[in-house]
């Protein structure tokens, strides 16, 4: 049978989904040798993927998403392919698509945060937008054969949110970072160019809102200012992309003066490994997400992990990190700095987060996703 694999978001340019999207893919390279593949990518990640199976065939669907294009022209090039089943990784199914299709839903943070905090448009492109969203993902989740949640707390947040039978929703769990650690010389050494050592604290991902990443910035500078002394050279590194959340970000820290703050928009993967294996906490202060993968890569390199109690944080993290109140400026700075004058117990919990995380495989996730693209074939 022909399956299609929208894969517009492949590669980690796209971030979580599309590392999710590009291990998917690799993996049922490895794992499927009967059934033929359709990998749909647009013009700018045509060239970043390879087939290593003569079974995978790349098409360019160079559609933007969430625009008119996506809606009319996707539809009609996917049916010119004569695909069995269509594999959504994200909720962005076009209307008029109405050949069978699964989708995987990573969470429904939209609905949960719907504010213009979020956006960068005006009000009323705004709320049409969301007007859409909520459209599309509607569609996405009652008219799929199939829906993969990527965690317990996002199957049960569809079940809450749109009522479909439960049966129909199956969790396969994301995985961290392939990359193998450093030699701790290379990682203090690229460290040491960027003018860090081994005392700061990390924080990897976007600068959205519900990311909360302004309350670790102002819960740092707290931190600073109380803590004793002798720690008060340690600096927070941010890692994202440039974008208007960032910019709106280093704004903040400029207004309030914070110093030792340095945000880092660029880097390859060498270097955000011996960020992650140099780090002396990795912090994670998000208040919503799906599945949360920066704290599971720090942990698979040793780091000390102080993870939000929010969302399905407790359910992937489980008691290999230390939590926090994240929406709270004085637990964050009560919990770092229990954190760094004890740094004993949790190097040990650091430790045991290494064993932990090889629990989730992207080998796993794409085995499990294989066995329901089989389901949903013998049921056309």
């Amino acid at each position: 049978m022909k399956i299609g694999i929208d894969a517009r978001f492949f590669g980690p340019e796209s971030k979580g989904l599309g590392r999710y999207t590009q291990k998917l893919i690799q993996h049922l390279e490895k794992i499927d040798h009967e059934n033929d593949y359709v990998i749909f990518l647009m013009k700018e990640n045509y060239h970043a993927y390879h087939p290593k199976n003569k079974r995978f065939q790349k098409v360019c669907a160079d559609y933007r998403w969430y625009t008119l294009r996506e809606q009319v022209f996707f539809p009609r090039l996917i049916k010119k392919h004569d695909c069995a089943i269509v594999h959504f990784p994200h909720f962005n199914v076009p209307l008029l698509y109405n050949k069978p299709f699964l989708v995987t839903i990573h969470d429904l943070i939209l609905l949960r945060f719907p504010t213009r905090k979020a956006s960068t448009h005006g009000w009323l492109v705004y709320w049409f937008k969301f007007l859409m969203y909520r459209i599309v993902i509607w569609h996405a989740i009652h008219k799929a054969r199939h829906i993969i949640a990527v965690s317990a707390f996002t199957k049960k947040d569809i079940l809450k949110q749109y009522h479909v039978a439960e049966k129909k929703i199956t969790v396969t769990y994301e995985a961290g970072l392939e990359h193998k650690p450093l030699a701790p010389a290379t990682a203090l050494a690229r460290c040491k160019k960027l003018g860090l050592g081994g005392n700061y604290f990390l924080y990897v991902g976007n600068a959205y809102p519900h990311k909360n990443v302004s309350m670790l910035v102002k819960a740092f500078a707290q931190w600073k200012t109380s803590t004793s002394k002798q720690l008060r050279d340690r600096k927070l590194v941010l890692v994202g992309r440039d974008d208007y959340f960032y910019k709106k970000l280093s704004r903040l820290i400029a207004k309030k003066a914070i110093k030792d703050i340095i945000i880092l928009h660029t880097v390859d993967d060498k270097t955000l490994t011996a960020l992650y294996q140099n780090a002396e906490i990795f912090v994670f202060p998000s208040l919503c997400e799906g599945f949360g993968l920066p704290p599971l890569e720090a942990l698979a390199y040793g780091t000390p992990v102080l993870s939000s109690r929010s969302a399905c944080m407790p359910e992937i993290l489980g008691d290999a990190v230390s939590y926090a109140d994240m929406s709270s400026q004085h637990e964050i700075v009560k919990a770092l700095d229990t954190m760094i004058t004890n740094p004993a117990i949790h190097k040990q919990r650091a430790q045991y987060g290494k064993r932990y995380v090889k629990r989730y495989s992207w080998e796993r996730m794409s085995r499990q996703t294989h066995a329901i693209y089989q389901k949903v074939l013998s049921m056309l």
